[in-house]
């Protein structure tokens, strides 16, 4: 007679841990790059990278521009020849024009310790230097050329990001590590040593900046990977051996869906265990695609894990065979582009409504229930069913929209809502 299975025990919560098992924000140091916190008990900061020639001046402060509209909190561009150092001020100079203080943070490798020198007003414009130390140079250089980048640093009183990258790893780390390995008595796999290698190289760098003088306070860490699993070891292990502030991206992620799953599986993973003070999404825009699209979907991953909040999103079911009009697809879009174009005027007169909640559901099943739990929340009528959509604010059905105006008259309910919510009071 075979065993009777055993009942499962019953889950118990961990009472260390706050809801949903999120774990707490990683200590870390917190590091002031232009007017923006990054680490301690600040945000989790999004930034993103230019694609433009920086000799471009127009063009770079356009993209810009279009980024920090879009919600970049810092925004990085290359800096690899004597023009483009030269570009820096006058790029700077054209958004404080059009009253933009983003931080700009100069990309270097390479020849960077030649365009500090050569060019004092970049070092001075720029808000933080990016060095990658597999690309500072080789040999004896190496070490002279980064002591050179870090004075300038200290200098000129900027933060600096250590960043090393998979792709550029330093060879010589890479051969050492190799040797010592090969005296263990049991051997790491090439795996594993080139991860060591990758976090040594960002941990001895920031400890060599911090013997050259610059405060720890002033160093931000990041070591990236192109593949999940491995950017989940690395930090893993370089949030456990370090206190420095992180910034999280998965380099080269790809393109399109590709490189928004890619990226949202690594960085969630991590966040959920509170590692992660800026993040980037690398995506490689799609032909005639905004580049502002990467800052979209690092605004959402941080909205959709509660993180932080940016502007109202919209929930909406997937469709089924009750739905074959695509009218409720379309003032989902409407609504959620309509949002995002008030934003940036809400964020500054309307500061809150980037908490609001919104539904738009295309049927009785779950239509009502849904919307219930929104702010505000529309339940469109169905294949087959009453030609009605009932409006629901904070759980109470207001109205009933009919007609071919539902789209302008429920945006109109949005913006009205927004206004007696957030907007100034009579008594204030």
């Amino acid at each position: 007679m075979s065993a009777q299975p055993q009942p499962l025990p019953p889950c118990q919560a961990d009472p260390a841990l706050p809801a949903y098992g999120q774990q707490p924000r990683r200590s870390t140091r917190q590091v002031r790059i232009g007017g923006v916190a990054v680490g301690g008990d600040a945000p989790v900061v999004v930034q993103s990278m230019t694609n433009t020639d920086t000799t471009d001046v127009a063009g770079t402060a356009k993209q810009i521009a279009d980024l920090w509209r879009a919600g970049s909190e810092m925004v990085r561009i290359t800096v690899n020849t004597h023009e483009a150092a030269a570009a820096v001020p006058h790029i700077v100079e054209r958004l404080a024009m059009q009253g933009i203080e983003v931080p700009i943070i100069g990309d270097f490798h390479y020849n960077g310790h030649q365009l500090l020198e050569r060019e004092p007003a970049c070092a001075q414009a720029l808000a933080k230097y990016r060095i990658n130390p597999g690309n500072v140079g080789f040999g004896k250089k190496r070490d002279t050329q980064f002591a050179q980048l870090i004075e300038f640093a200290i200098r000129h009183d900027k933060p600096v990001r250590i960043g090393a990258n998979w792709g550029s790893l330093d060879q010589a780390l890479a051969a050492q590590l190799m040797d010592e390995n090969a005296r263990r008595a049991e051997s790491w796999d090439a795996g594993r040593v080139l991860r060591e290698a990758l976090i040594r190289s960002a941990l001895d760098s920031a400890e060599r900046a911090v013997e050259l003088g610059l405060a720890r306070e002033r160093i931000v860490l990041s070591a990236k990977v192109s593949g999940v699993q491995e950017l989940v070891a690395v930090y893993r292990d370089l949030a456990r051996r370090s206190d420095f502030a992180l910034h999280l991206g998965l380099t080269e992620a790809g393109i399109g869906s590709k490189g928004i799953v890619a990226s949202s599986a690594a960085l969630g993973v991590l966040l959920q265990e509170g590692i992660g003070d800026t993040i980037r999404i690398s995506l490689t825009p799609e032909p005639g695609a905004s580049r502002t699209q990467e800052v979209v979907v690092a605004q959402e991953l941080l909205q959709t894990m509660g993180l932080r909040a940016f502007t109202p999103m919209v929930t909406a079911c997937p469709g089924c065979g009750r739905t074959t009009s695509e009218f409720f697809q379309e003032l989902a879009q409407v609504v959620q582009e309509h949002v995002r174009a008030k934003m940036p005027e809400w964020k500054v007169t309307r500061p809150g409504a980037e908490n609001m909640t919104l539904a738009v559901m295309g049927c009785v099943v779950n239509g009502p229930g849904e919307s219930r739990h929104a702010n505000i929340g529309i339940s469109l009528p169905g294949t087959g069913e009453a030609p009605s959509a009932p409006v629901f604010i904070d759980g109470q059905k207001a109205v009933t929209l009919r007609g071919d105006r539902i789209a302008h008259e429920f945006v109109a309910l949005v913006d009205d809502y927004v206004d007696r919510t957030w907007g100034p009071r009579a008594d204030a």
